[in-house]
């Protein structure tokens, strides 16, 4: 490898831990948040993509997750109903499907999905699993109230799933290895905690971190207390964390919050819901 193409290399991972992937209405938005007042690099909106089917356009009216992928990819959900796997920076989708009330999405092994279902009567509560090379096809289900969250864990080879009342433990094919009772209802947000052997979850009135060897409940140290916590997401190299709280009575806000330093970004006449390091 030459020289420039070291610093190359260099530029592009310093330029992708300066951005955030931001959403909560119908665009979703790669934003510079390094100085002090944001820049928008990059946005894409469902009515403009060409290749995906007419009647999944109107499924991306509130995008809930943009969760960054292998590949330069960024894996969506919305609450409208949509899910779809995006290249970045074609913007072209590669996978769509249907999900009632989807509220997150994650990669497993094999390049299959998974997604949690919200609360819906028709389709929602419940985890569904999708073949990234068969766009649409429900492969398998599981239930769970109020599906909000999905991690993988590769180490044990378990799918985490945050309900509105537990965190499971699945395999890959969706079968429950174990339950836990949340410390309060509402699980919304799940995310891995860097460096760590914890999992970070957000519900009505608090921030926790999850032990998966202990299988124990904590406050979170910095968040704890915070109610109303839609997403958190912490940079696993500086420490920065960025989370977004619902400015009440509203479910969104204008506003992402940072720690490690302290600061605030502002975004005015935007409806942000989460936010994830563009990494």
């Amino acid at each position: 490898m030459t020289r420039r193409q070291v610093l190359m290399g260099a530029a592009a991972m310093t330029q992708a831990r300066r951005e955030l992937l931001v959403c909560g209405w119908d665009e979703l938005i790669a934003l510079d948040v390094a100085g002090d007042s944001p820049r928008k690099v990059w946005s894409w909106r469902a009515e403009t993509r060409e290749e995906l089917p007419t009647e999944y356009r109107k499924l991306f009216r509130t995008i809930d997750e943009c969760k960054p992928v292998a590949g330069g990819r960024v894996l969506i959900t919305a609450s409208s109903d949509g899910v779809a796997l995006i290249e970045r920076p074609s913007g072209r989708v590669v996978f769509w499907a249907s999900g009632a009330n989807a509220h997150s999405a994650e990669m497993l092994p094999g390049g299959r999905i998974a997604v949690a279902c919200s609360v819906r009567q028709k389709g929602g509560n419940r985890v569904v699993l999708f073949d990234a090379a068969r766009p649409a096809e429900e492969l398998a289900s599981v239930p769970l109230y109020s599906g909000h969250g999905v991690v993988w864990d590769g180490e044990r080879e378990t799918l985490w799933a945050l309900g509105g009342r537990v965190l499971l433990a699945l395999s890959a094919d969706l079968k429950v290895k174990a339950e836990f009772e949340l410390p309060d209802e509402g699980g919304h947000d799940l995310w891995h905690v860097p460096g760590t052997q914890s999992l970070g979850v957000t519900t009505h009135d608090g921030v926790w971190v999850f032990d998966r060897a202990t299988r124990v409940f904590r406050r979170h140290p910095d968040l704890g207390s915070l109610a109303h916590v839609k997403s958190v997401a912490p940079h696993p190299v500086t420490g920065e964390l960025a989370y977004i709280q619902a400015d009440l009575p509203e479910w969104w806000s204008e506003r992402i919050e940072f720690l490690h330093p302290r600061r605030t970004v502002r975004l005015n006449g935007e409806r942000l819901y989460k936010a994830r390091w563009a990494l």
